[in-house]
């Protein structure tokens, strides 16, 4: 049997303006929603405006109310209103960065530009951690990300309650 999160609690959070305000459909959130249910996680998910604030606001909420995992998806770029990181950066006291290099470098030989991405991975503090994985808000990035992350999770939320490595 493989490596589950039954009953883990998991928040996906999609980072966008246009999908906040209804303008576009939001697709790699429920990519990743799907991919943490088919692991057992009990799943949450919302739509935020881009800024940091907003990230932050979001980010604090979901732990507060439980998630031991939060993936964001979207707002890693460069452009002006990517400030997804900004805003995960608030939050998180021990940085990954094993994991936020290997979601930038498994599309980068077929889509260059996804070296673009600003993305964090990192732990909270607090007497129940969590895991906080910023994705790019492609659909390609959300699907990498997703075999990614459905591989290694059950190990890091083992590892965020004490387990043996």
């Amino acid at each position: 049997m493989s490596a589950r999160l039954d009953g883990v609690r998991v928040t996906v959070v999609t980072v966008s303006d246009r999908a906040a305000h209804g303008e576009r459909d939001d697709t790699s959130g429920p990519l990743l929603v799907e991919a943490m249910r088919a692991l057992g996680a009990t799943v949450l998910s919302s739509v935020v405006p881009d800024g940091a604030d907003d990230v932050e606001r979001v980010l604090r909420a979901a732990i507060a109310e439980g998630a031991r995992v939060v993936i964001t998806t979207g707002g890693t770029g460069v452009g002006p209103r990517d400030l997804t990181p900004e805003g995960t950066a608030r939050v998180i006291d021990k940085h990954v960065p094993g994991l936020a290099e290997r979601l930038r470098a498994v599309d980068a030989d077929a889509v260059p530009g996804a070296m673009l991405s600003r993305g964090l991975a990192g732990v909270t503090g607090g007497p129940r951690p969590a895991l906080v994985v910023n994705v790019a808000g492609s659909m390609g990035a959300a699907r990498s990300a997703a075999a990614i992350l459905t591989a290694l999770l059950p190990h890091a939320v083992a590892q965020l309650d004490g387990e043996d490595h």
